[in-house]
C-alpha cells in the first residue's frame, strides 16, 4: 500500500507545485521551441493563417489538454496512480475481454513516441545556435547531450532532480515574459481567442484541416501528464497548470504577433528560422538557448522515466518479457531498466542521425501518440460508466473527443510518408510483443493440470520424516502459480517425490497475485501442516516489483517472532547451537515439447515467445531470488498431445 510519504507528497503545497513543474510538464511545456515553427514551415506568413493556427492552439489546450485531461482523466485514479495501464486496471473490472486491445495499443504507441520527443525538444533548442553562427553543426551537440542523459540514469536522478522544478519554472517565466513583450507589438494578436479563427482555418483554408497535424503538437505532453499523476497528485497539477497554461499561451500569442509583423516574408527571409527565438531581444538569445536546452533535458528525463515505469506495469500485468530492473535510489517509484534504457537511446541517435534537424522530426511526429489519446478516449468511456456517470454526460462527452481526435488522427496521416511510418513501426512491434506475450500465457495455462493440496499432505509428511531419503534441504520454497491455496501443479508434486525425492523438514509454497491496486503490499499465510507445509500468498500491486528474496526473508521473521514456526536446523549438531536452517528454492521452468499437434496460430505464438523467453530474465531472477540458492528445474509442456501412434509389435 502507499504510505503515507507518498500521499503527503500529493497534498496541496509550494513545494508540490514546484516538484509538479519539474516533473509532469517537460513534454507539452517544450512544445512552443517547434509547433509555430511547423505550422509556417518555408510558405509565406499570412495573417489570418497565424490567426487561425493561434486559435485552434488555445482551444486545443482547452478542450483536449484541460477539461479532458486536467479536468476529467485525472479523476480516473487507480489509488493516486495515473497513466493508460493504470487506467485498463480500473476498467478490466467490467471483465470485458477487447479492452485489453486499447490499453497495449496506447502502451505501445505512448513508448514509440518516446523515441522520437527527446530529439525533437533537444534539437529545437540546440538550433537556436544557428541564429548565432548559420554554419555550425547541431547534430554531435544534440547526440553529446542525449547521449549524456541516457548515460545517467543507472545512478538515478535524486540529485539533479532537485534542480528540475526550479529550472521548469525559470522556463515558464521567461515563456510568458517574452510573450507578453511581444504582444505589445500587435495587441490585436488577441482576437485569435475567438474560436471563429479557428474555424476559418479548418474549413476556410484549402490546406487548412492539415494544419491541425501541427497544431496538434501543441498537447502531445498531455498523455505524459496523466501518465505522471502518481508522482504528484491532481490537485498540485491542477492549480499548476493554470500557471503552465498561461505561460503557454502567452508565449504562443507572443509569437503569433511576432509572426504577422513579417507578413507576405518566409521565416528564411526574415533570417529567423524559429519563431520562438524570433522573439528574443538579440542580447538574450544566448541565455535563451541555454534555458531552452535544460528545459528540453528535463522533458526528456520525464519521458524516459515513464517509458521505465510503463515497462514495469506492463511486465507486471504480463505484457512484456521479465527485463532486468535497478533501483537506483531510495525515492518511491524511481527505477531503471537498463535494456529499455539502451533500446531509448539507440532509437533516439537513430532519429536524429535519419532526420538531422527538428523541422524534419516535426514532419513525423505526433502520429504515434494521438493513437495513445484514442485509446485513453476508450478505456475512459468505460471508465464513467462502471463509475455510473451520467449517461447523456458520457455520450456528449466520448463522442466530441472522438470527432475531435479522429480529426487529429486524419490530419496527422499525412506524416506518414514523411517519417510518422517510424514510430508507427516500432509501435507495432511493441504491440505484437505485448500480445504473444499475453496469449502464449493464456495458451501456456490452458494446459497446466493442478491436483489438489489435501491428498499429497499425508506423502509430504511421510517423505519429511523418511530417513531412508537423504534430505535435499531443510527448508523447501517452490513458487506455485495456483490461485487456489488448495490446489498444487502436479508438476512440482512431480519434482518432490518423483523426479528425485526431496525431503525437507518444511515445504514453503508461494504464490505472487499481482492485484489492481498499484502499491498494495499484502501477505496472507497458511499452514496445512505444522512446521511442515506452509503456504504464502502474496498479493502486490502491478507498481511493487516482486523481490520475493526479501519479501519471503521478513514473512519468515514475521512467522518466528510470533512463534509460529521453527526454522531452526533440524540437524543434531545444528540443533543444539541453534543454528538456522538452509533455505533452497526451486523454480520450475517450462519448455515447448516437440510432442505437441497445435493450429498454426498457436503454434507461432509459442514459438515467438519461447524465443522472447530466451532474451528475458530466468524466473528466477524475475522474481529477485538469491541465486546461489535457488535450484531450477526445466520440464517439458505438453499442450496438445500427439494422435496414438499406430505402432504395431511383429512376433518372431
Amino acid at each position: 500500500m502507499a504510505t503515507n510519504g507518498h500521499h503527503n507528497a500529493h497534498k496541496l503545497s509550494a513545494a508540490g507545485l514546484l516538484v509538479t513543474l519539474g516533473i509532469i510538464y517537460g513534454d507539452i511545456g517544450t512544445s512552443p521551441l517547434y509547433v509555430l515553427k511547423a505550422i509556417v514551415g518555408d510558405h509565406p506568413i499570412n495573417a489570418d493563417t497565424v490567426k487561425g493556427a493561434i486559435s485552434c492552439i488555445f482551444w486545443t489546450l482547452t478542450l483536449q489538454t484541460t477539461l479532458k485531461y486536467v479536468i476529467l482523466t485525472l479523476r480516473a485514479d487507480n489509488k493516486g496512480e495515473g497513466g493508460i495501464f493504470s487506467l485498463y486496471t480500473l476498467v478490466r473490472r467490467a471483465k470485458i475481454k477487447w479492452l485489453l486491445f486499447p490499453a497495449i495499443i496506447g502502451g505501445s504507441t505512448l513508448l514509440a513516441d518516446g523515441i522520437i520527443t527527446p530529439p525533437i525538444s533537444v534539437a529545437s533548442a540546440i538550433e537556436g545556435l544557428k541564429g548565432l553562427n548559420p554554419n555550425i553543426n547541431t547534430v554531435p551537440i544534440i547526440i553529446a547531450i542525449l547521449t549524456a542523459l541516457f548515460v545517467i540514469q543507472q545512478f538515478g536522478t535524486k540529485f539533479i532532480g532537485k534542480f528540475f522544478g526550479p529550472v521548469m519554472l525559470v522556463w515558464f517565466l521567461m515563456l510568458g515574459i517574452l510573450g507578453v513583450t511581444q504582444m505589445f507589438t500587435n495587441i490585436n494578436i488577441l482576437g485569435a481567442l475567438n474560436p471563429y479563427y479557428a474555424y476559418k482555418l479548418l474549413f476556410g483554408h484549402p490546406e487548412g484541416f492539415l494544419v491541425l497535424g501541427a497544431v496538434f503538437l501543441c498537447t502531445t505532453g498531455a498523455e505524459a501528464l496523466y501518465s505522471d499523476l502518481g508522482h504528484c497528485g491532481k490537485e498540485n497539477i491542477r492549480i499548476s497548470w493554470i500557471f503552465v497554461k498561461l505561460m503557454l499561451v502567452l508565449n504562443y500569442f507572443g509569437q503569433g504577433a511576432w509572426l504577422i509583423s513579417h507578413e507576405g516574408q518566409t521565416l528564411t527571409q526574415v533570417g529567423e528560422l524559429n519563431p520562438f527565438y524570433g522573439i528574443m531581444p538579440q542580447w538574450f538569445v544566448g541565455t535563451g538557448i541555454i534555458i531552452a536546452t535544460l528545459a528540453a533535458i528535463v522533458a526528456s528525463q520525464a519521458l524516459i522515466s515513464g517509458s521505465f515505469t510503463l515497462i514495469n506495469e506492463a511486465m507486471r500485468l504480463n505484457f512484456w518479457p521479465k527485463v532486468k530492473i535497478k533501483y537506483p535510489t531510495v525515492l518511491k517509484g524511481q527505477l531503471y531498466i537498463p535494456s529499455l534504457n539502451w533500446l531509448l537511446w539507440a532509437g533516439c541517435l537513430g532519429v536524429v542521425i535519419y532526420f538531422q534537424e527538428s523541422s524534419n522530426m516535426e514532419a513525423a511526429y505526433g502520429l504515434a501518440i494521438v493513437l495513445t489519446m484514442l485509446m485513453t478516449t476508450t478505456l475512459l468511456a468505460y471508465y464513467m460508466i462502471l463509475k455510473r456517470y451520467n449517461s447523456i454526460f458520457i455520450i456528449v462527452t466520448v463522442a466530441m473527443y472522438a470527432v475531435i481526435e479522429v480529426s487529429f488522427l486524419i490530419a496527422n496521416l499525412s506524416k506518414f510518408t514523411h517519417g510518422g511510418w517510424i514510430t508507427l513501426l516500432i509501435a507495432s512491434v511493441l504491440i505484437s510483443v505485448m500480445l504473444i506475450w499475453y496469449y502464449a500465457r493464456k495458451i501456456r495455462n490452458r494446459y497446466v493440470e493442478f491436483v489438489k493440496l489435501t491428498d499429497y499432505l499425508p506423502v509430504l509428511e511421510d517423505l519429511s520424516r523418511d530417513l531412508s531419503v537423504p534430505k535435499y534441504a531443510t527448508h523447501l520454497v517452490y513458487l506455485t502459480s495456483a490461485n487456489n491455496r488448495e490446489e498444487i501443479e502436479s508438476k512440482i508434486i512431480y519434482s518432490i517425490m518423483q523426479k528425485q525425492p526431496k525431503r525437507a523438514d518444511i515445504y514453503w509454497f508461494v504464490h505472487v497475485d499481482v492485484v489492481d491496486e498499484p502499491y498494495r503490499m499484502e501477505y496472507k499465510v497458511c499452514e496445512f501442516i505444522h512446521d511442515d507445509v506452509i503456504r504464502i500468498d502474496f498479493k502486490l500491486g502491478f507498481r511493487v516489483a516482486p523481490r520475493i528474496n526479501l519479501m519471503f526473508r521478513k514473512v519468515v521473521e514475521d512467522l518466528v517472532k510470533n512463534k509460529e514456526v521453527d526454522i531452526t536446523s533440524r540437524y543434531k549438531s545444528l540443533n543444539k547451537n541453534n543454528i538456522i536452517g538452509d533455505f533452497r528454492f526451486i523454480v520450475i521452468e517450462k519448455f515447448l515439447s516437440y510432442e505437441n499437434e497445435l493450429p498454426v496460430i498457436e503454434k507461432v505464438v509459442l514459438d515467438v515467445h519461447a524465443f522472447l523467453k530466451h532474451l528475458s530474465l530466468s524466473e528466477a531472477k524475475a522474481f529477485g531470488l538469491d541465486t546461489s540458492s535457488v535450484t531450477t528445474e526445466t520440464v517439458p509442456l505438453i499442450l496438445a498431445p500427439p494422435k496414438e501412434l499406430n505402432l504395431k509389435r511383429i512376433v518372431d
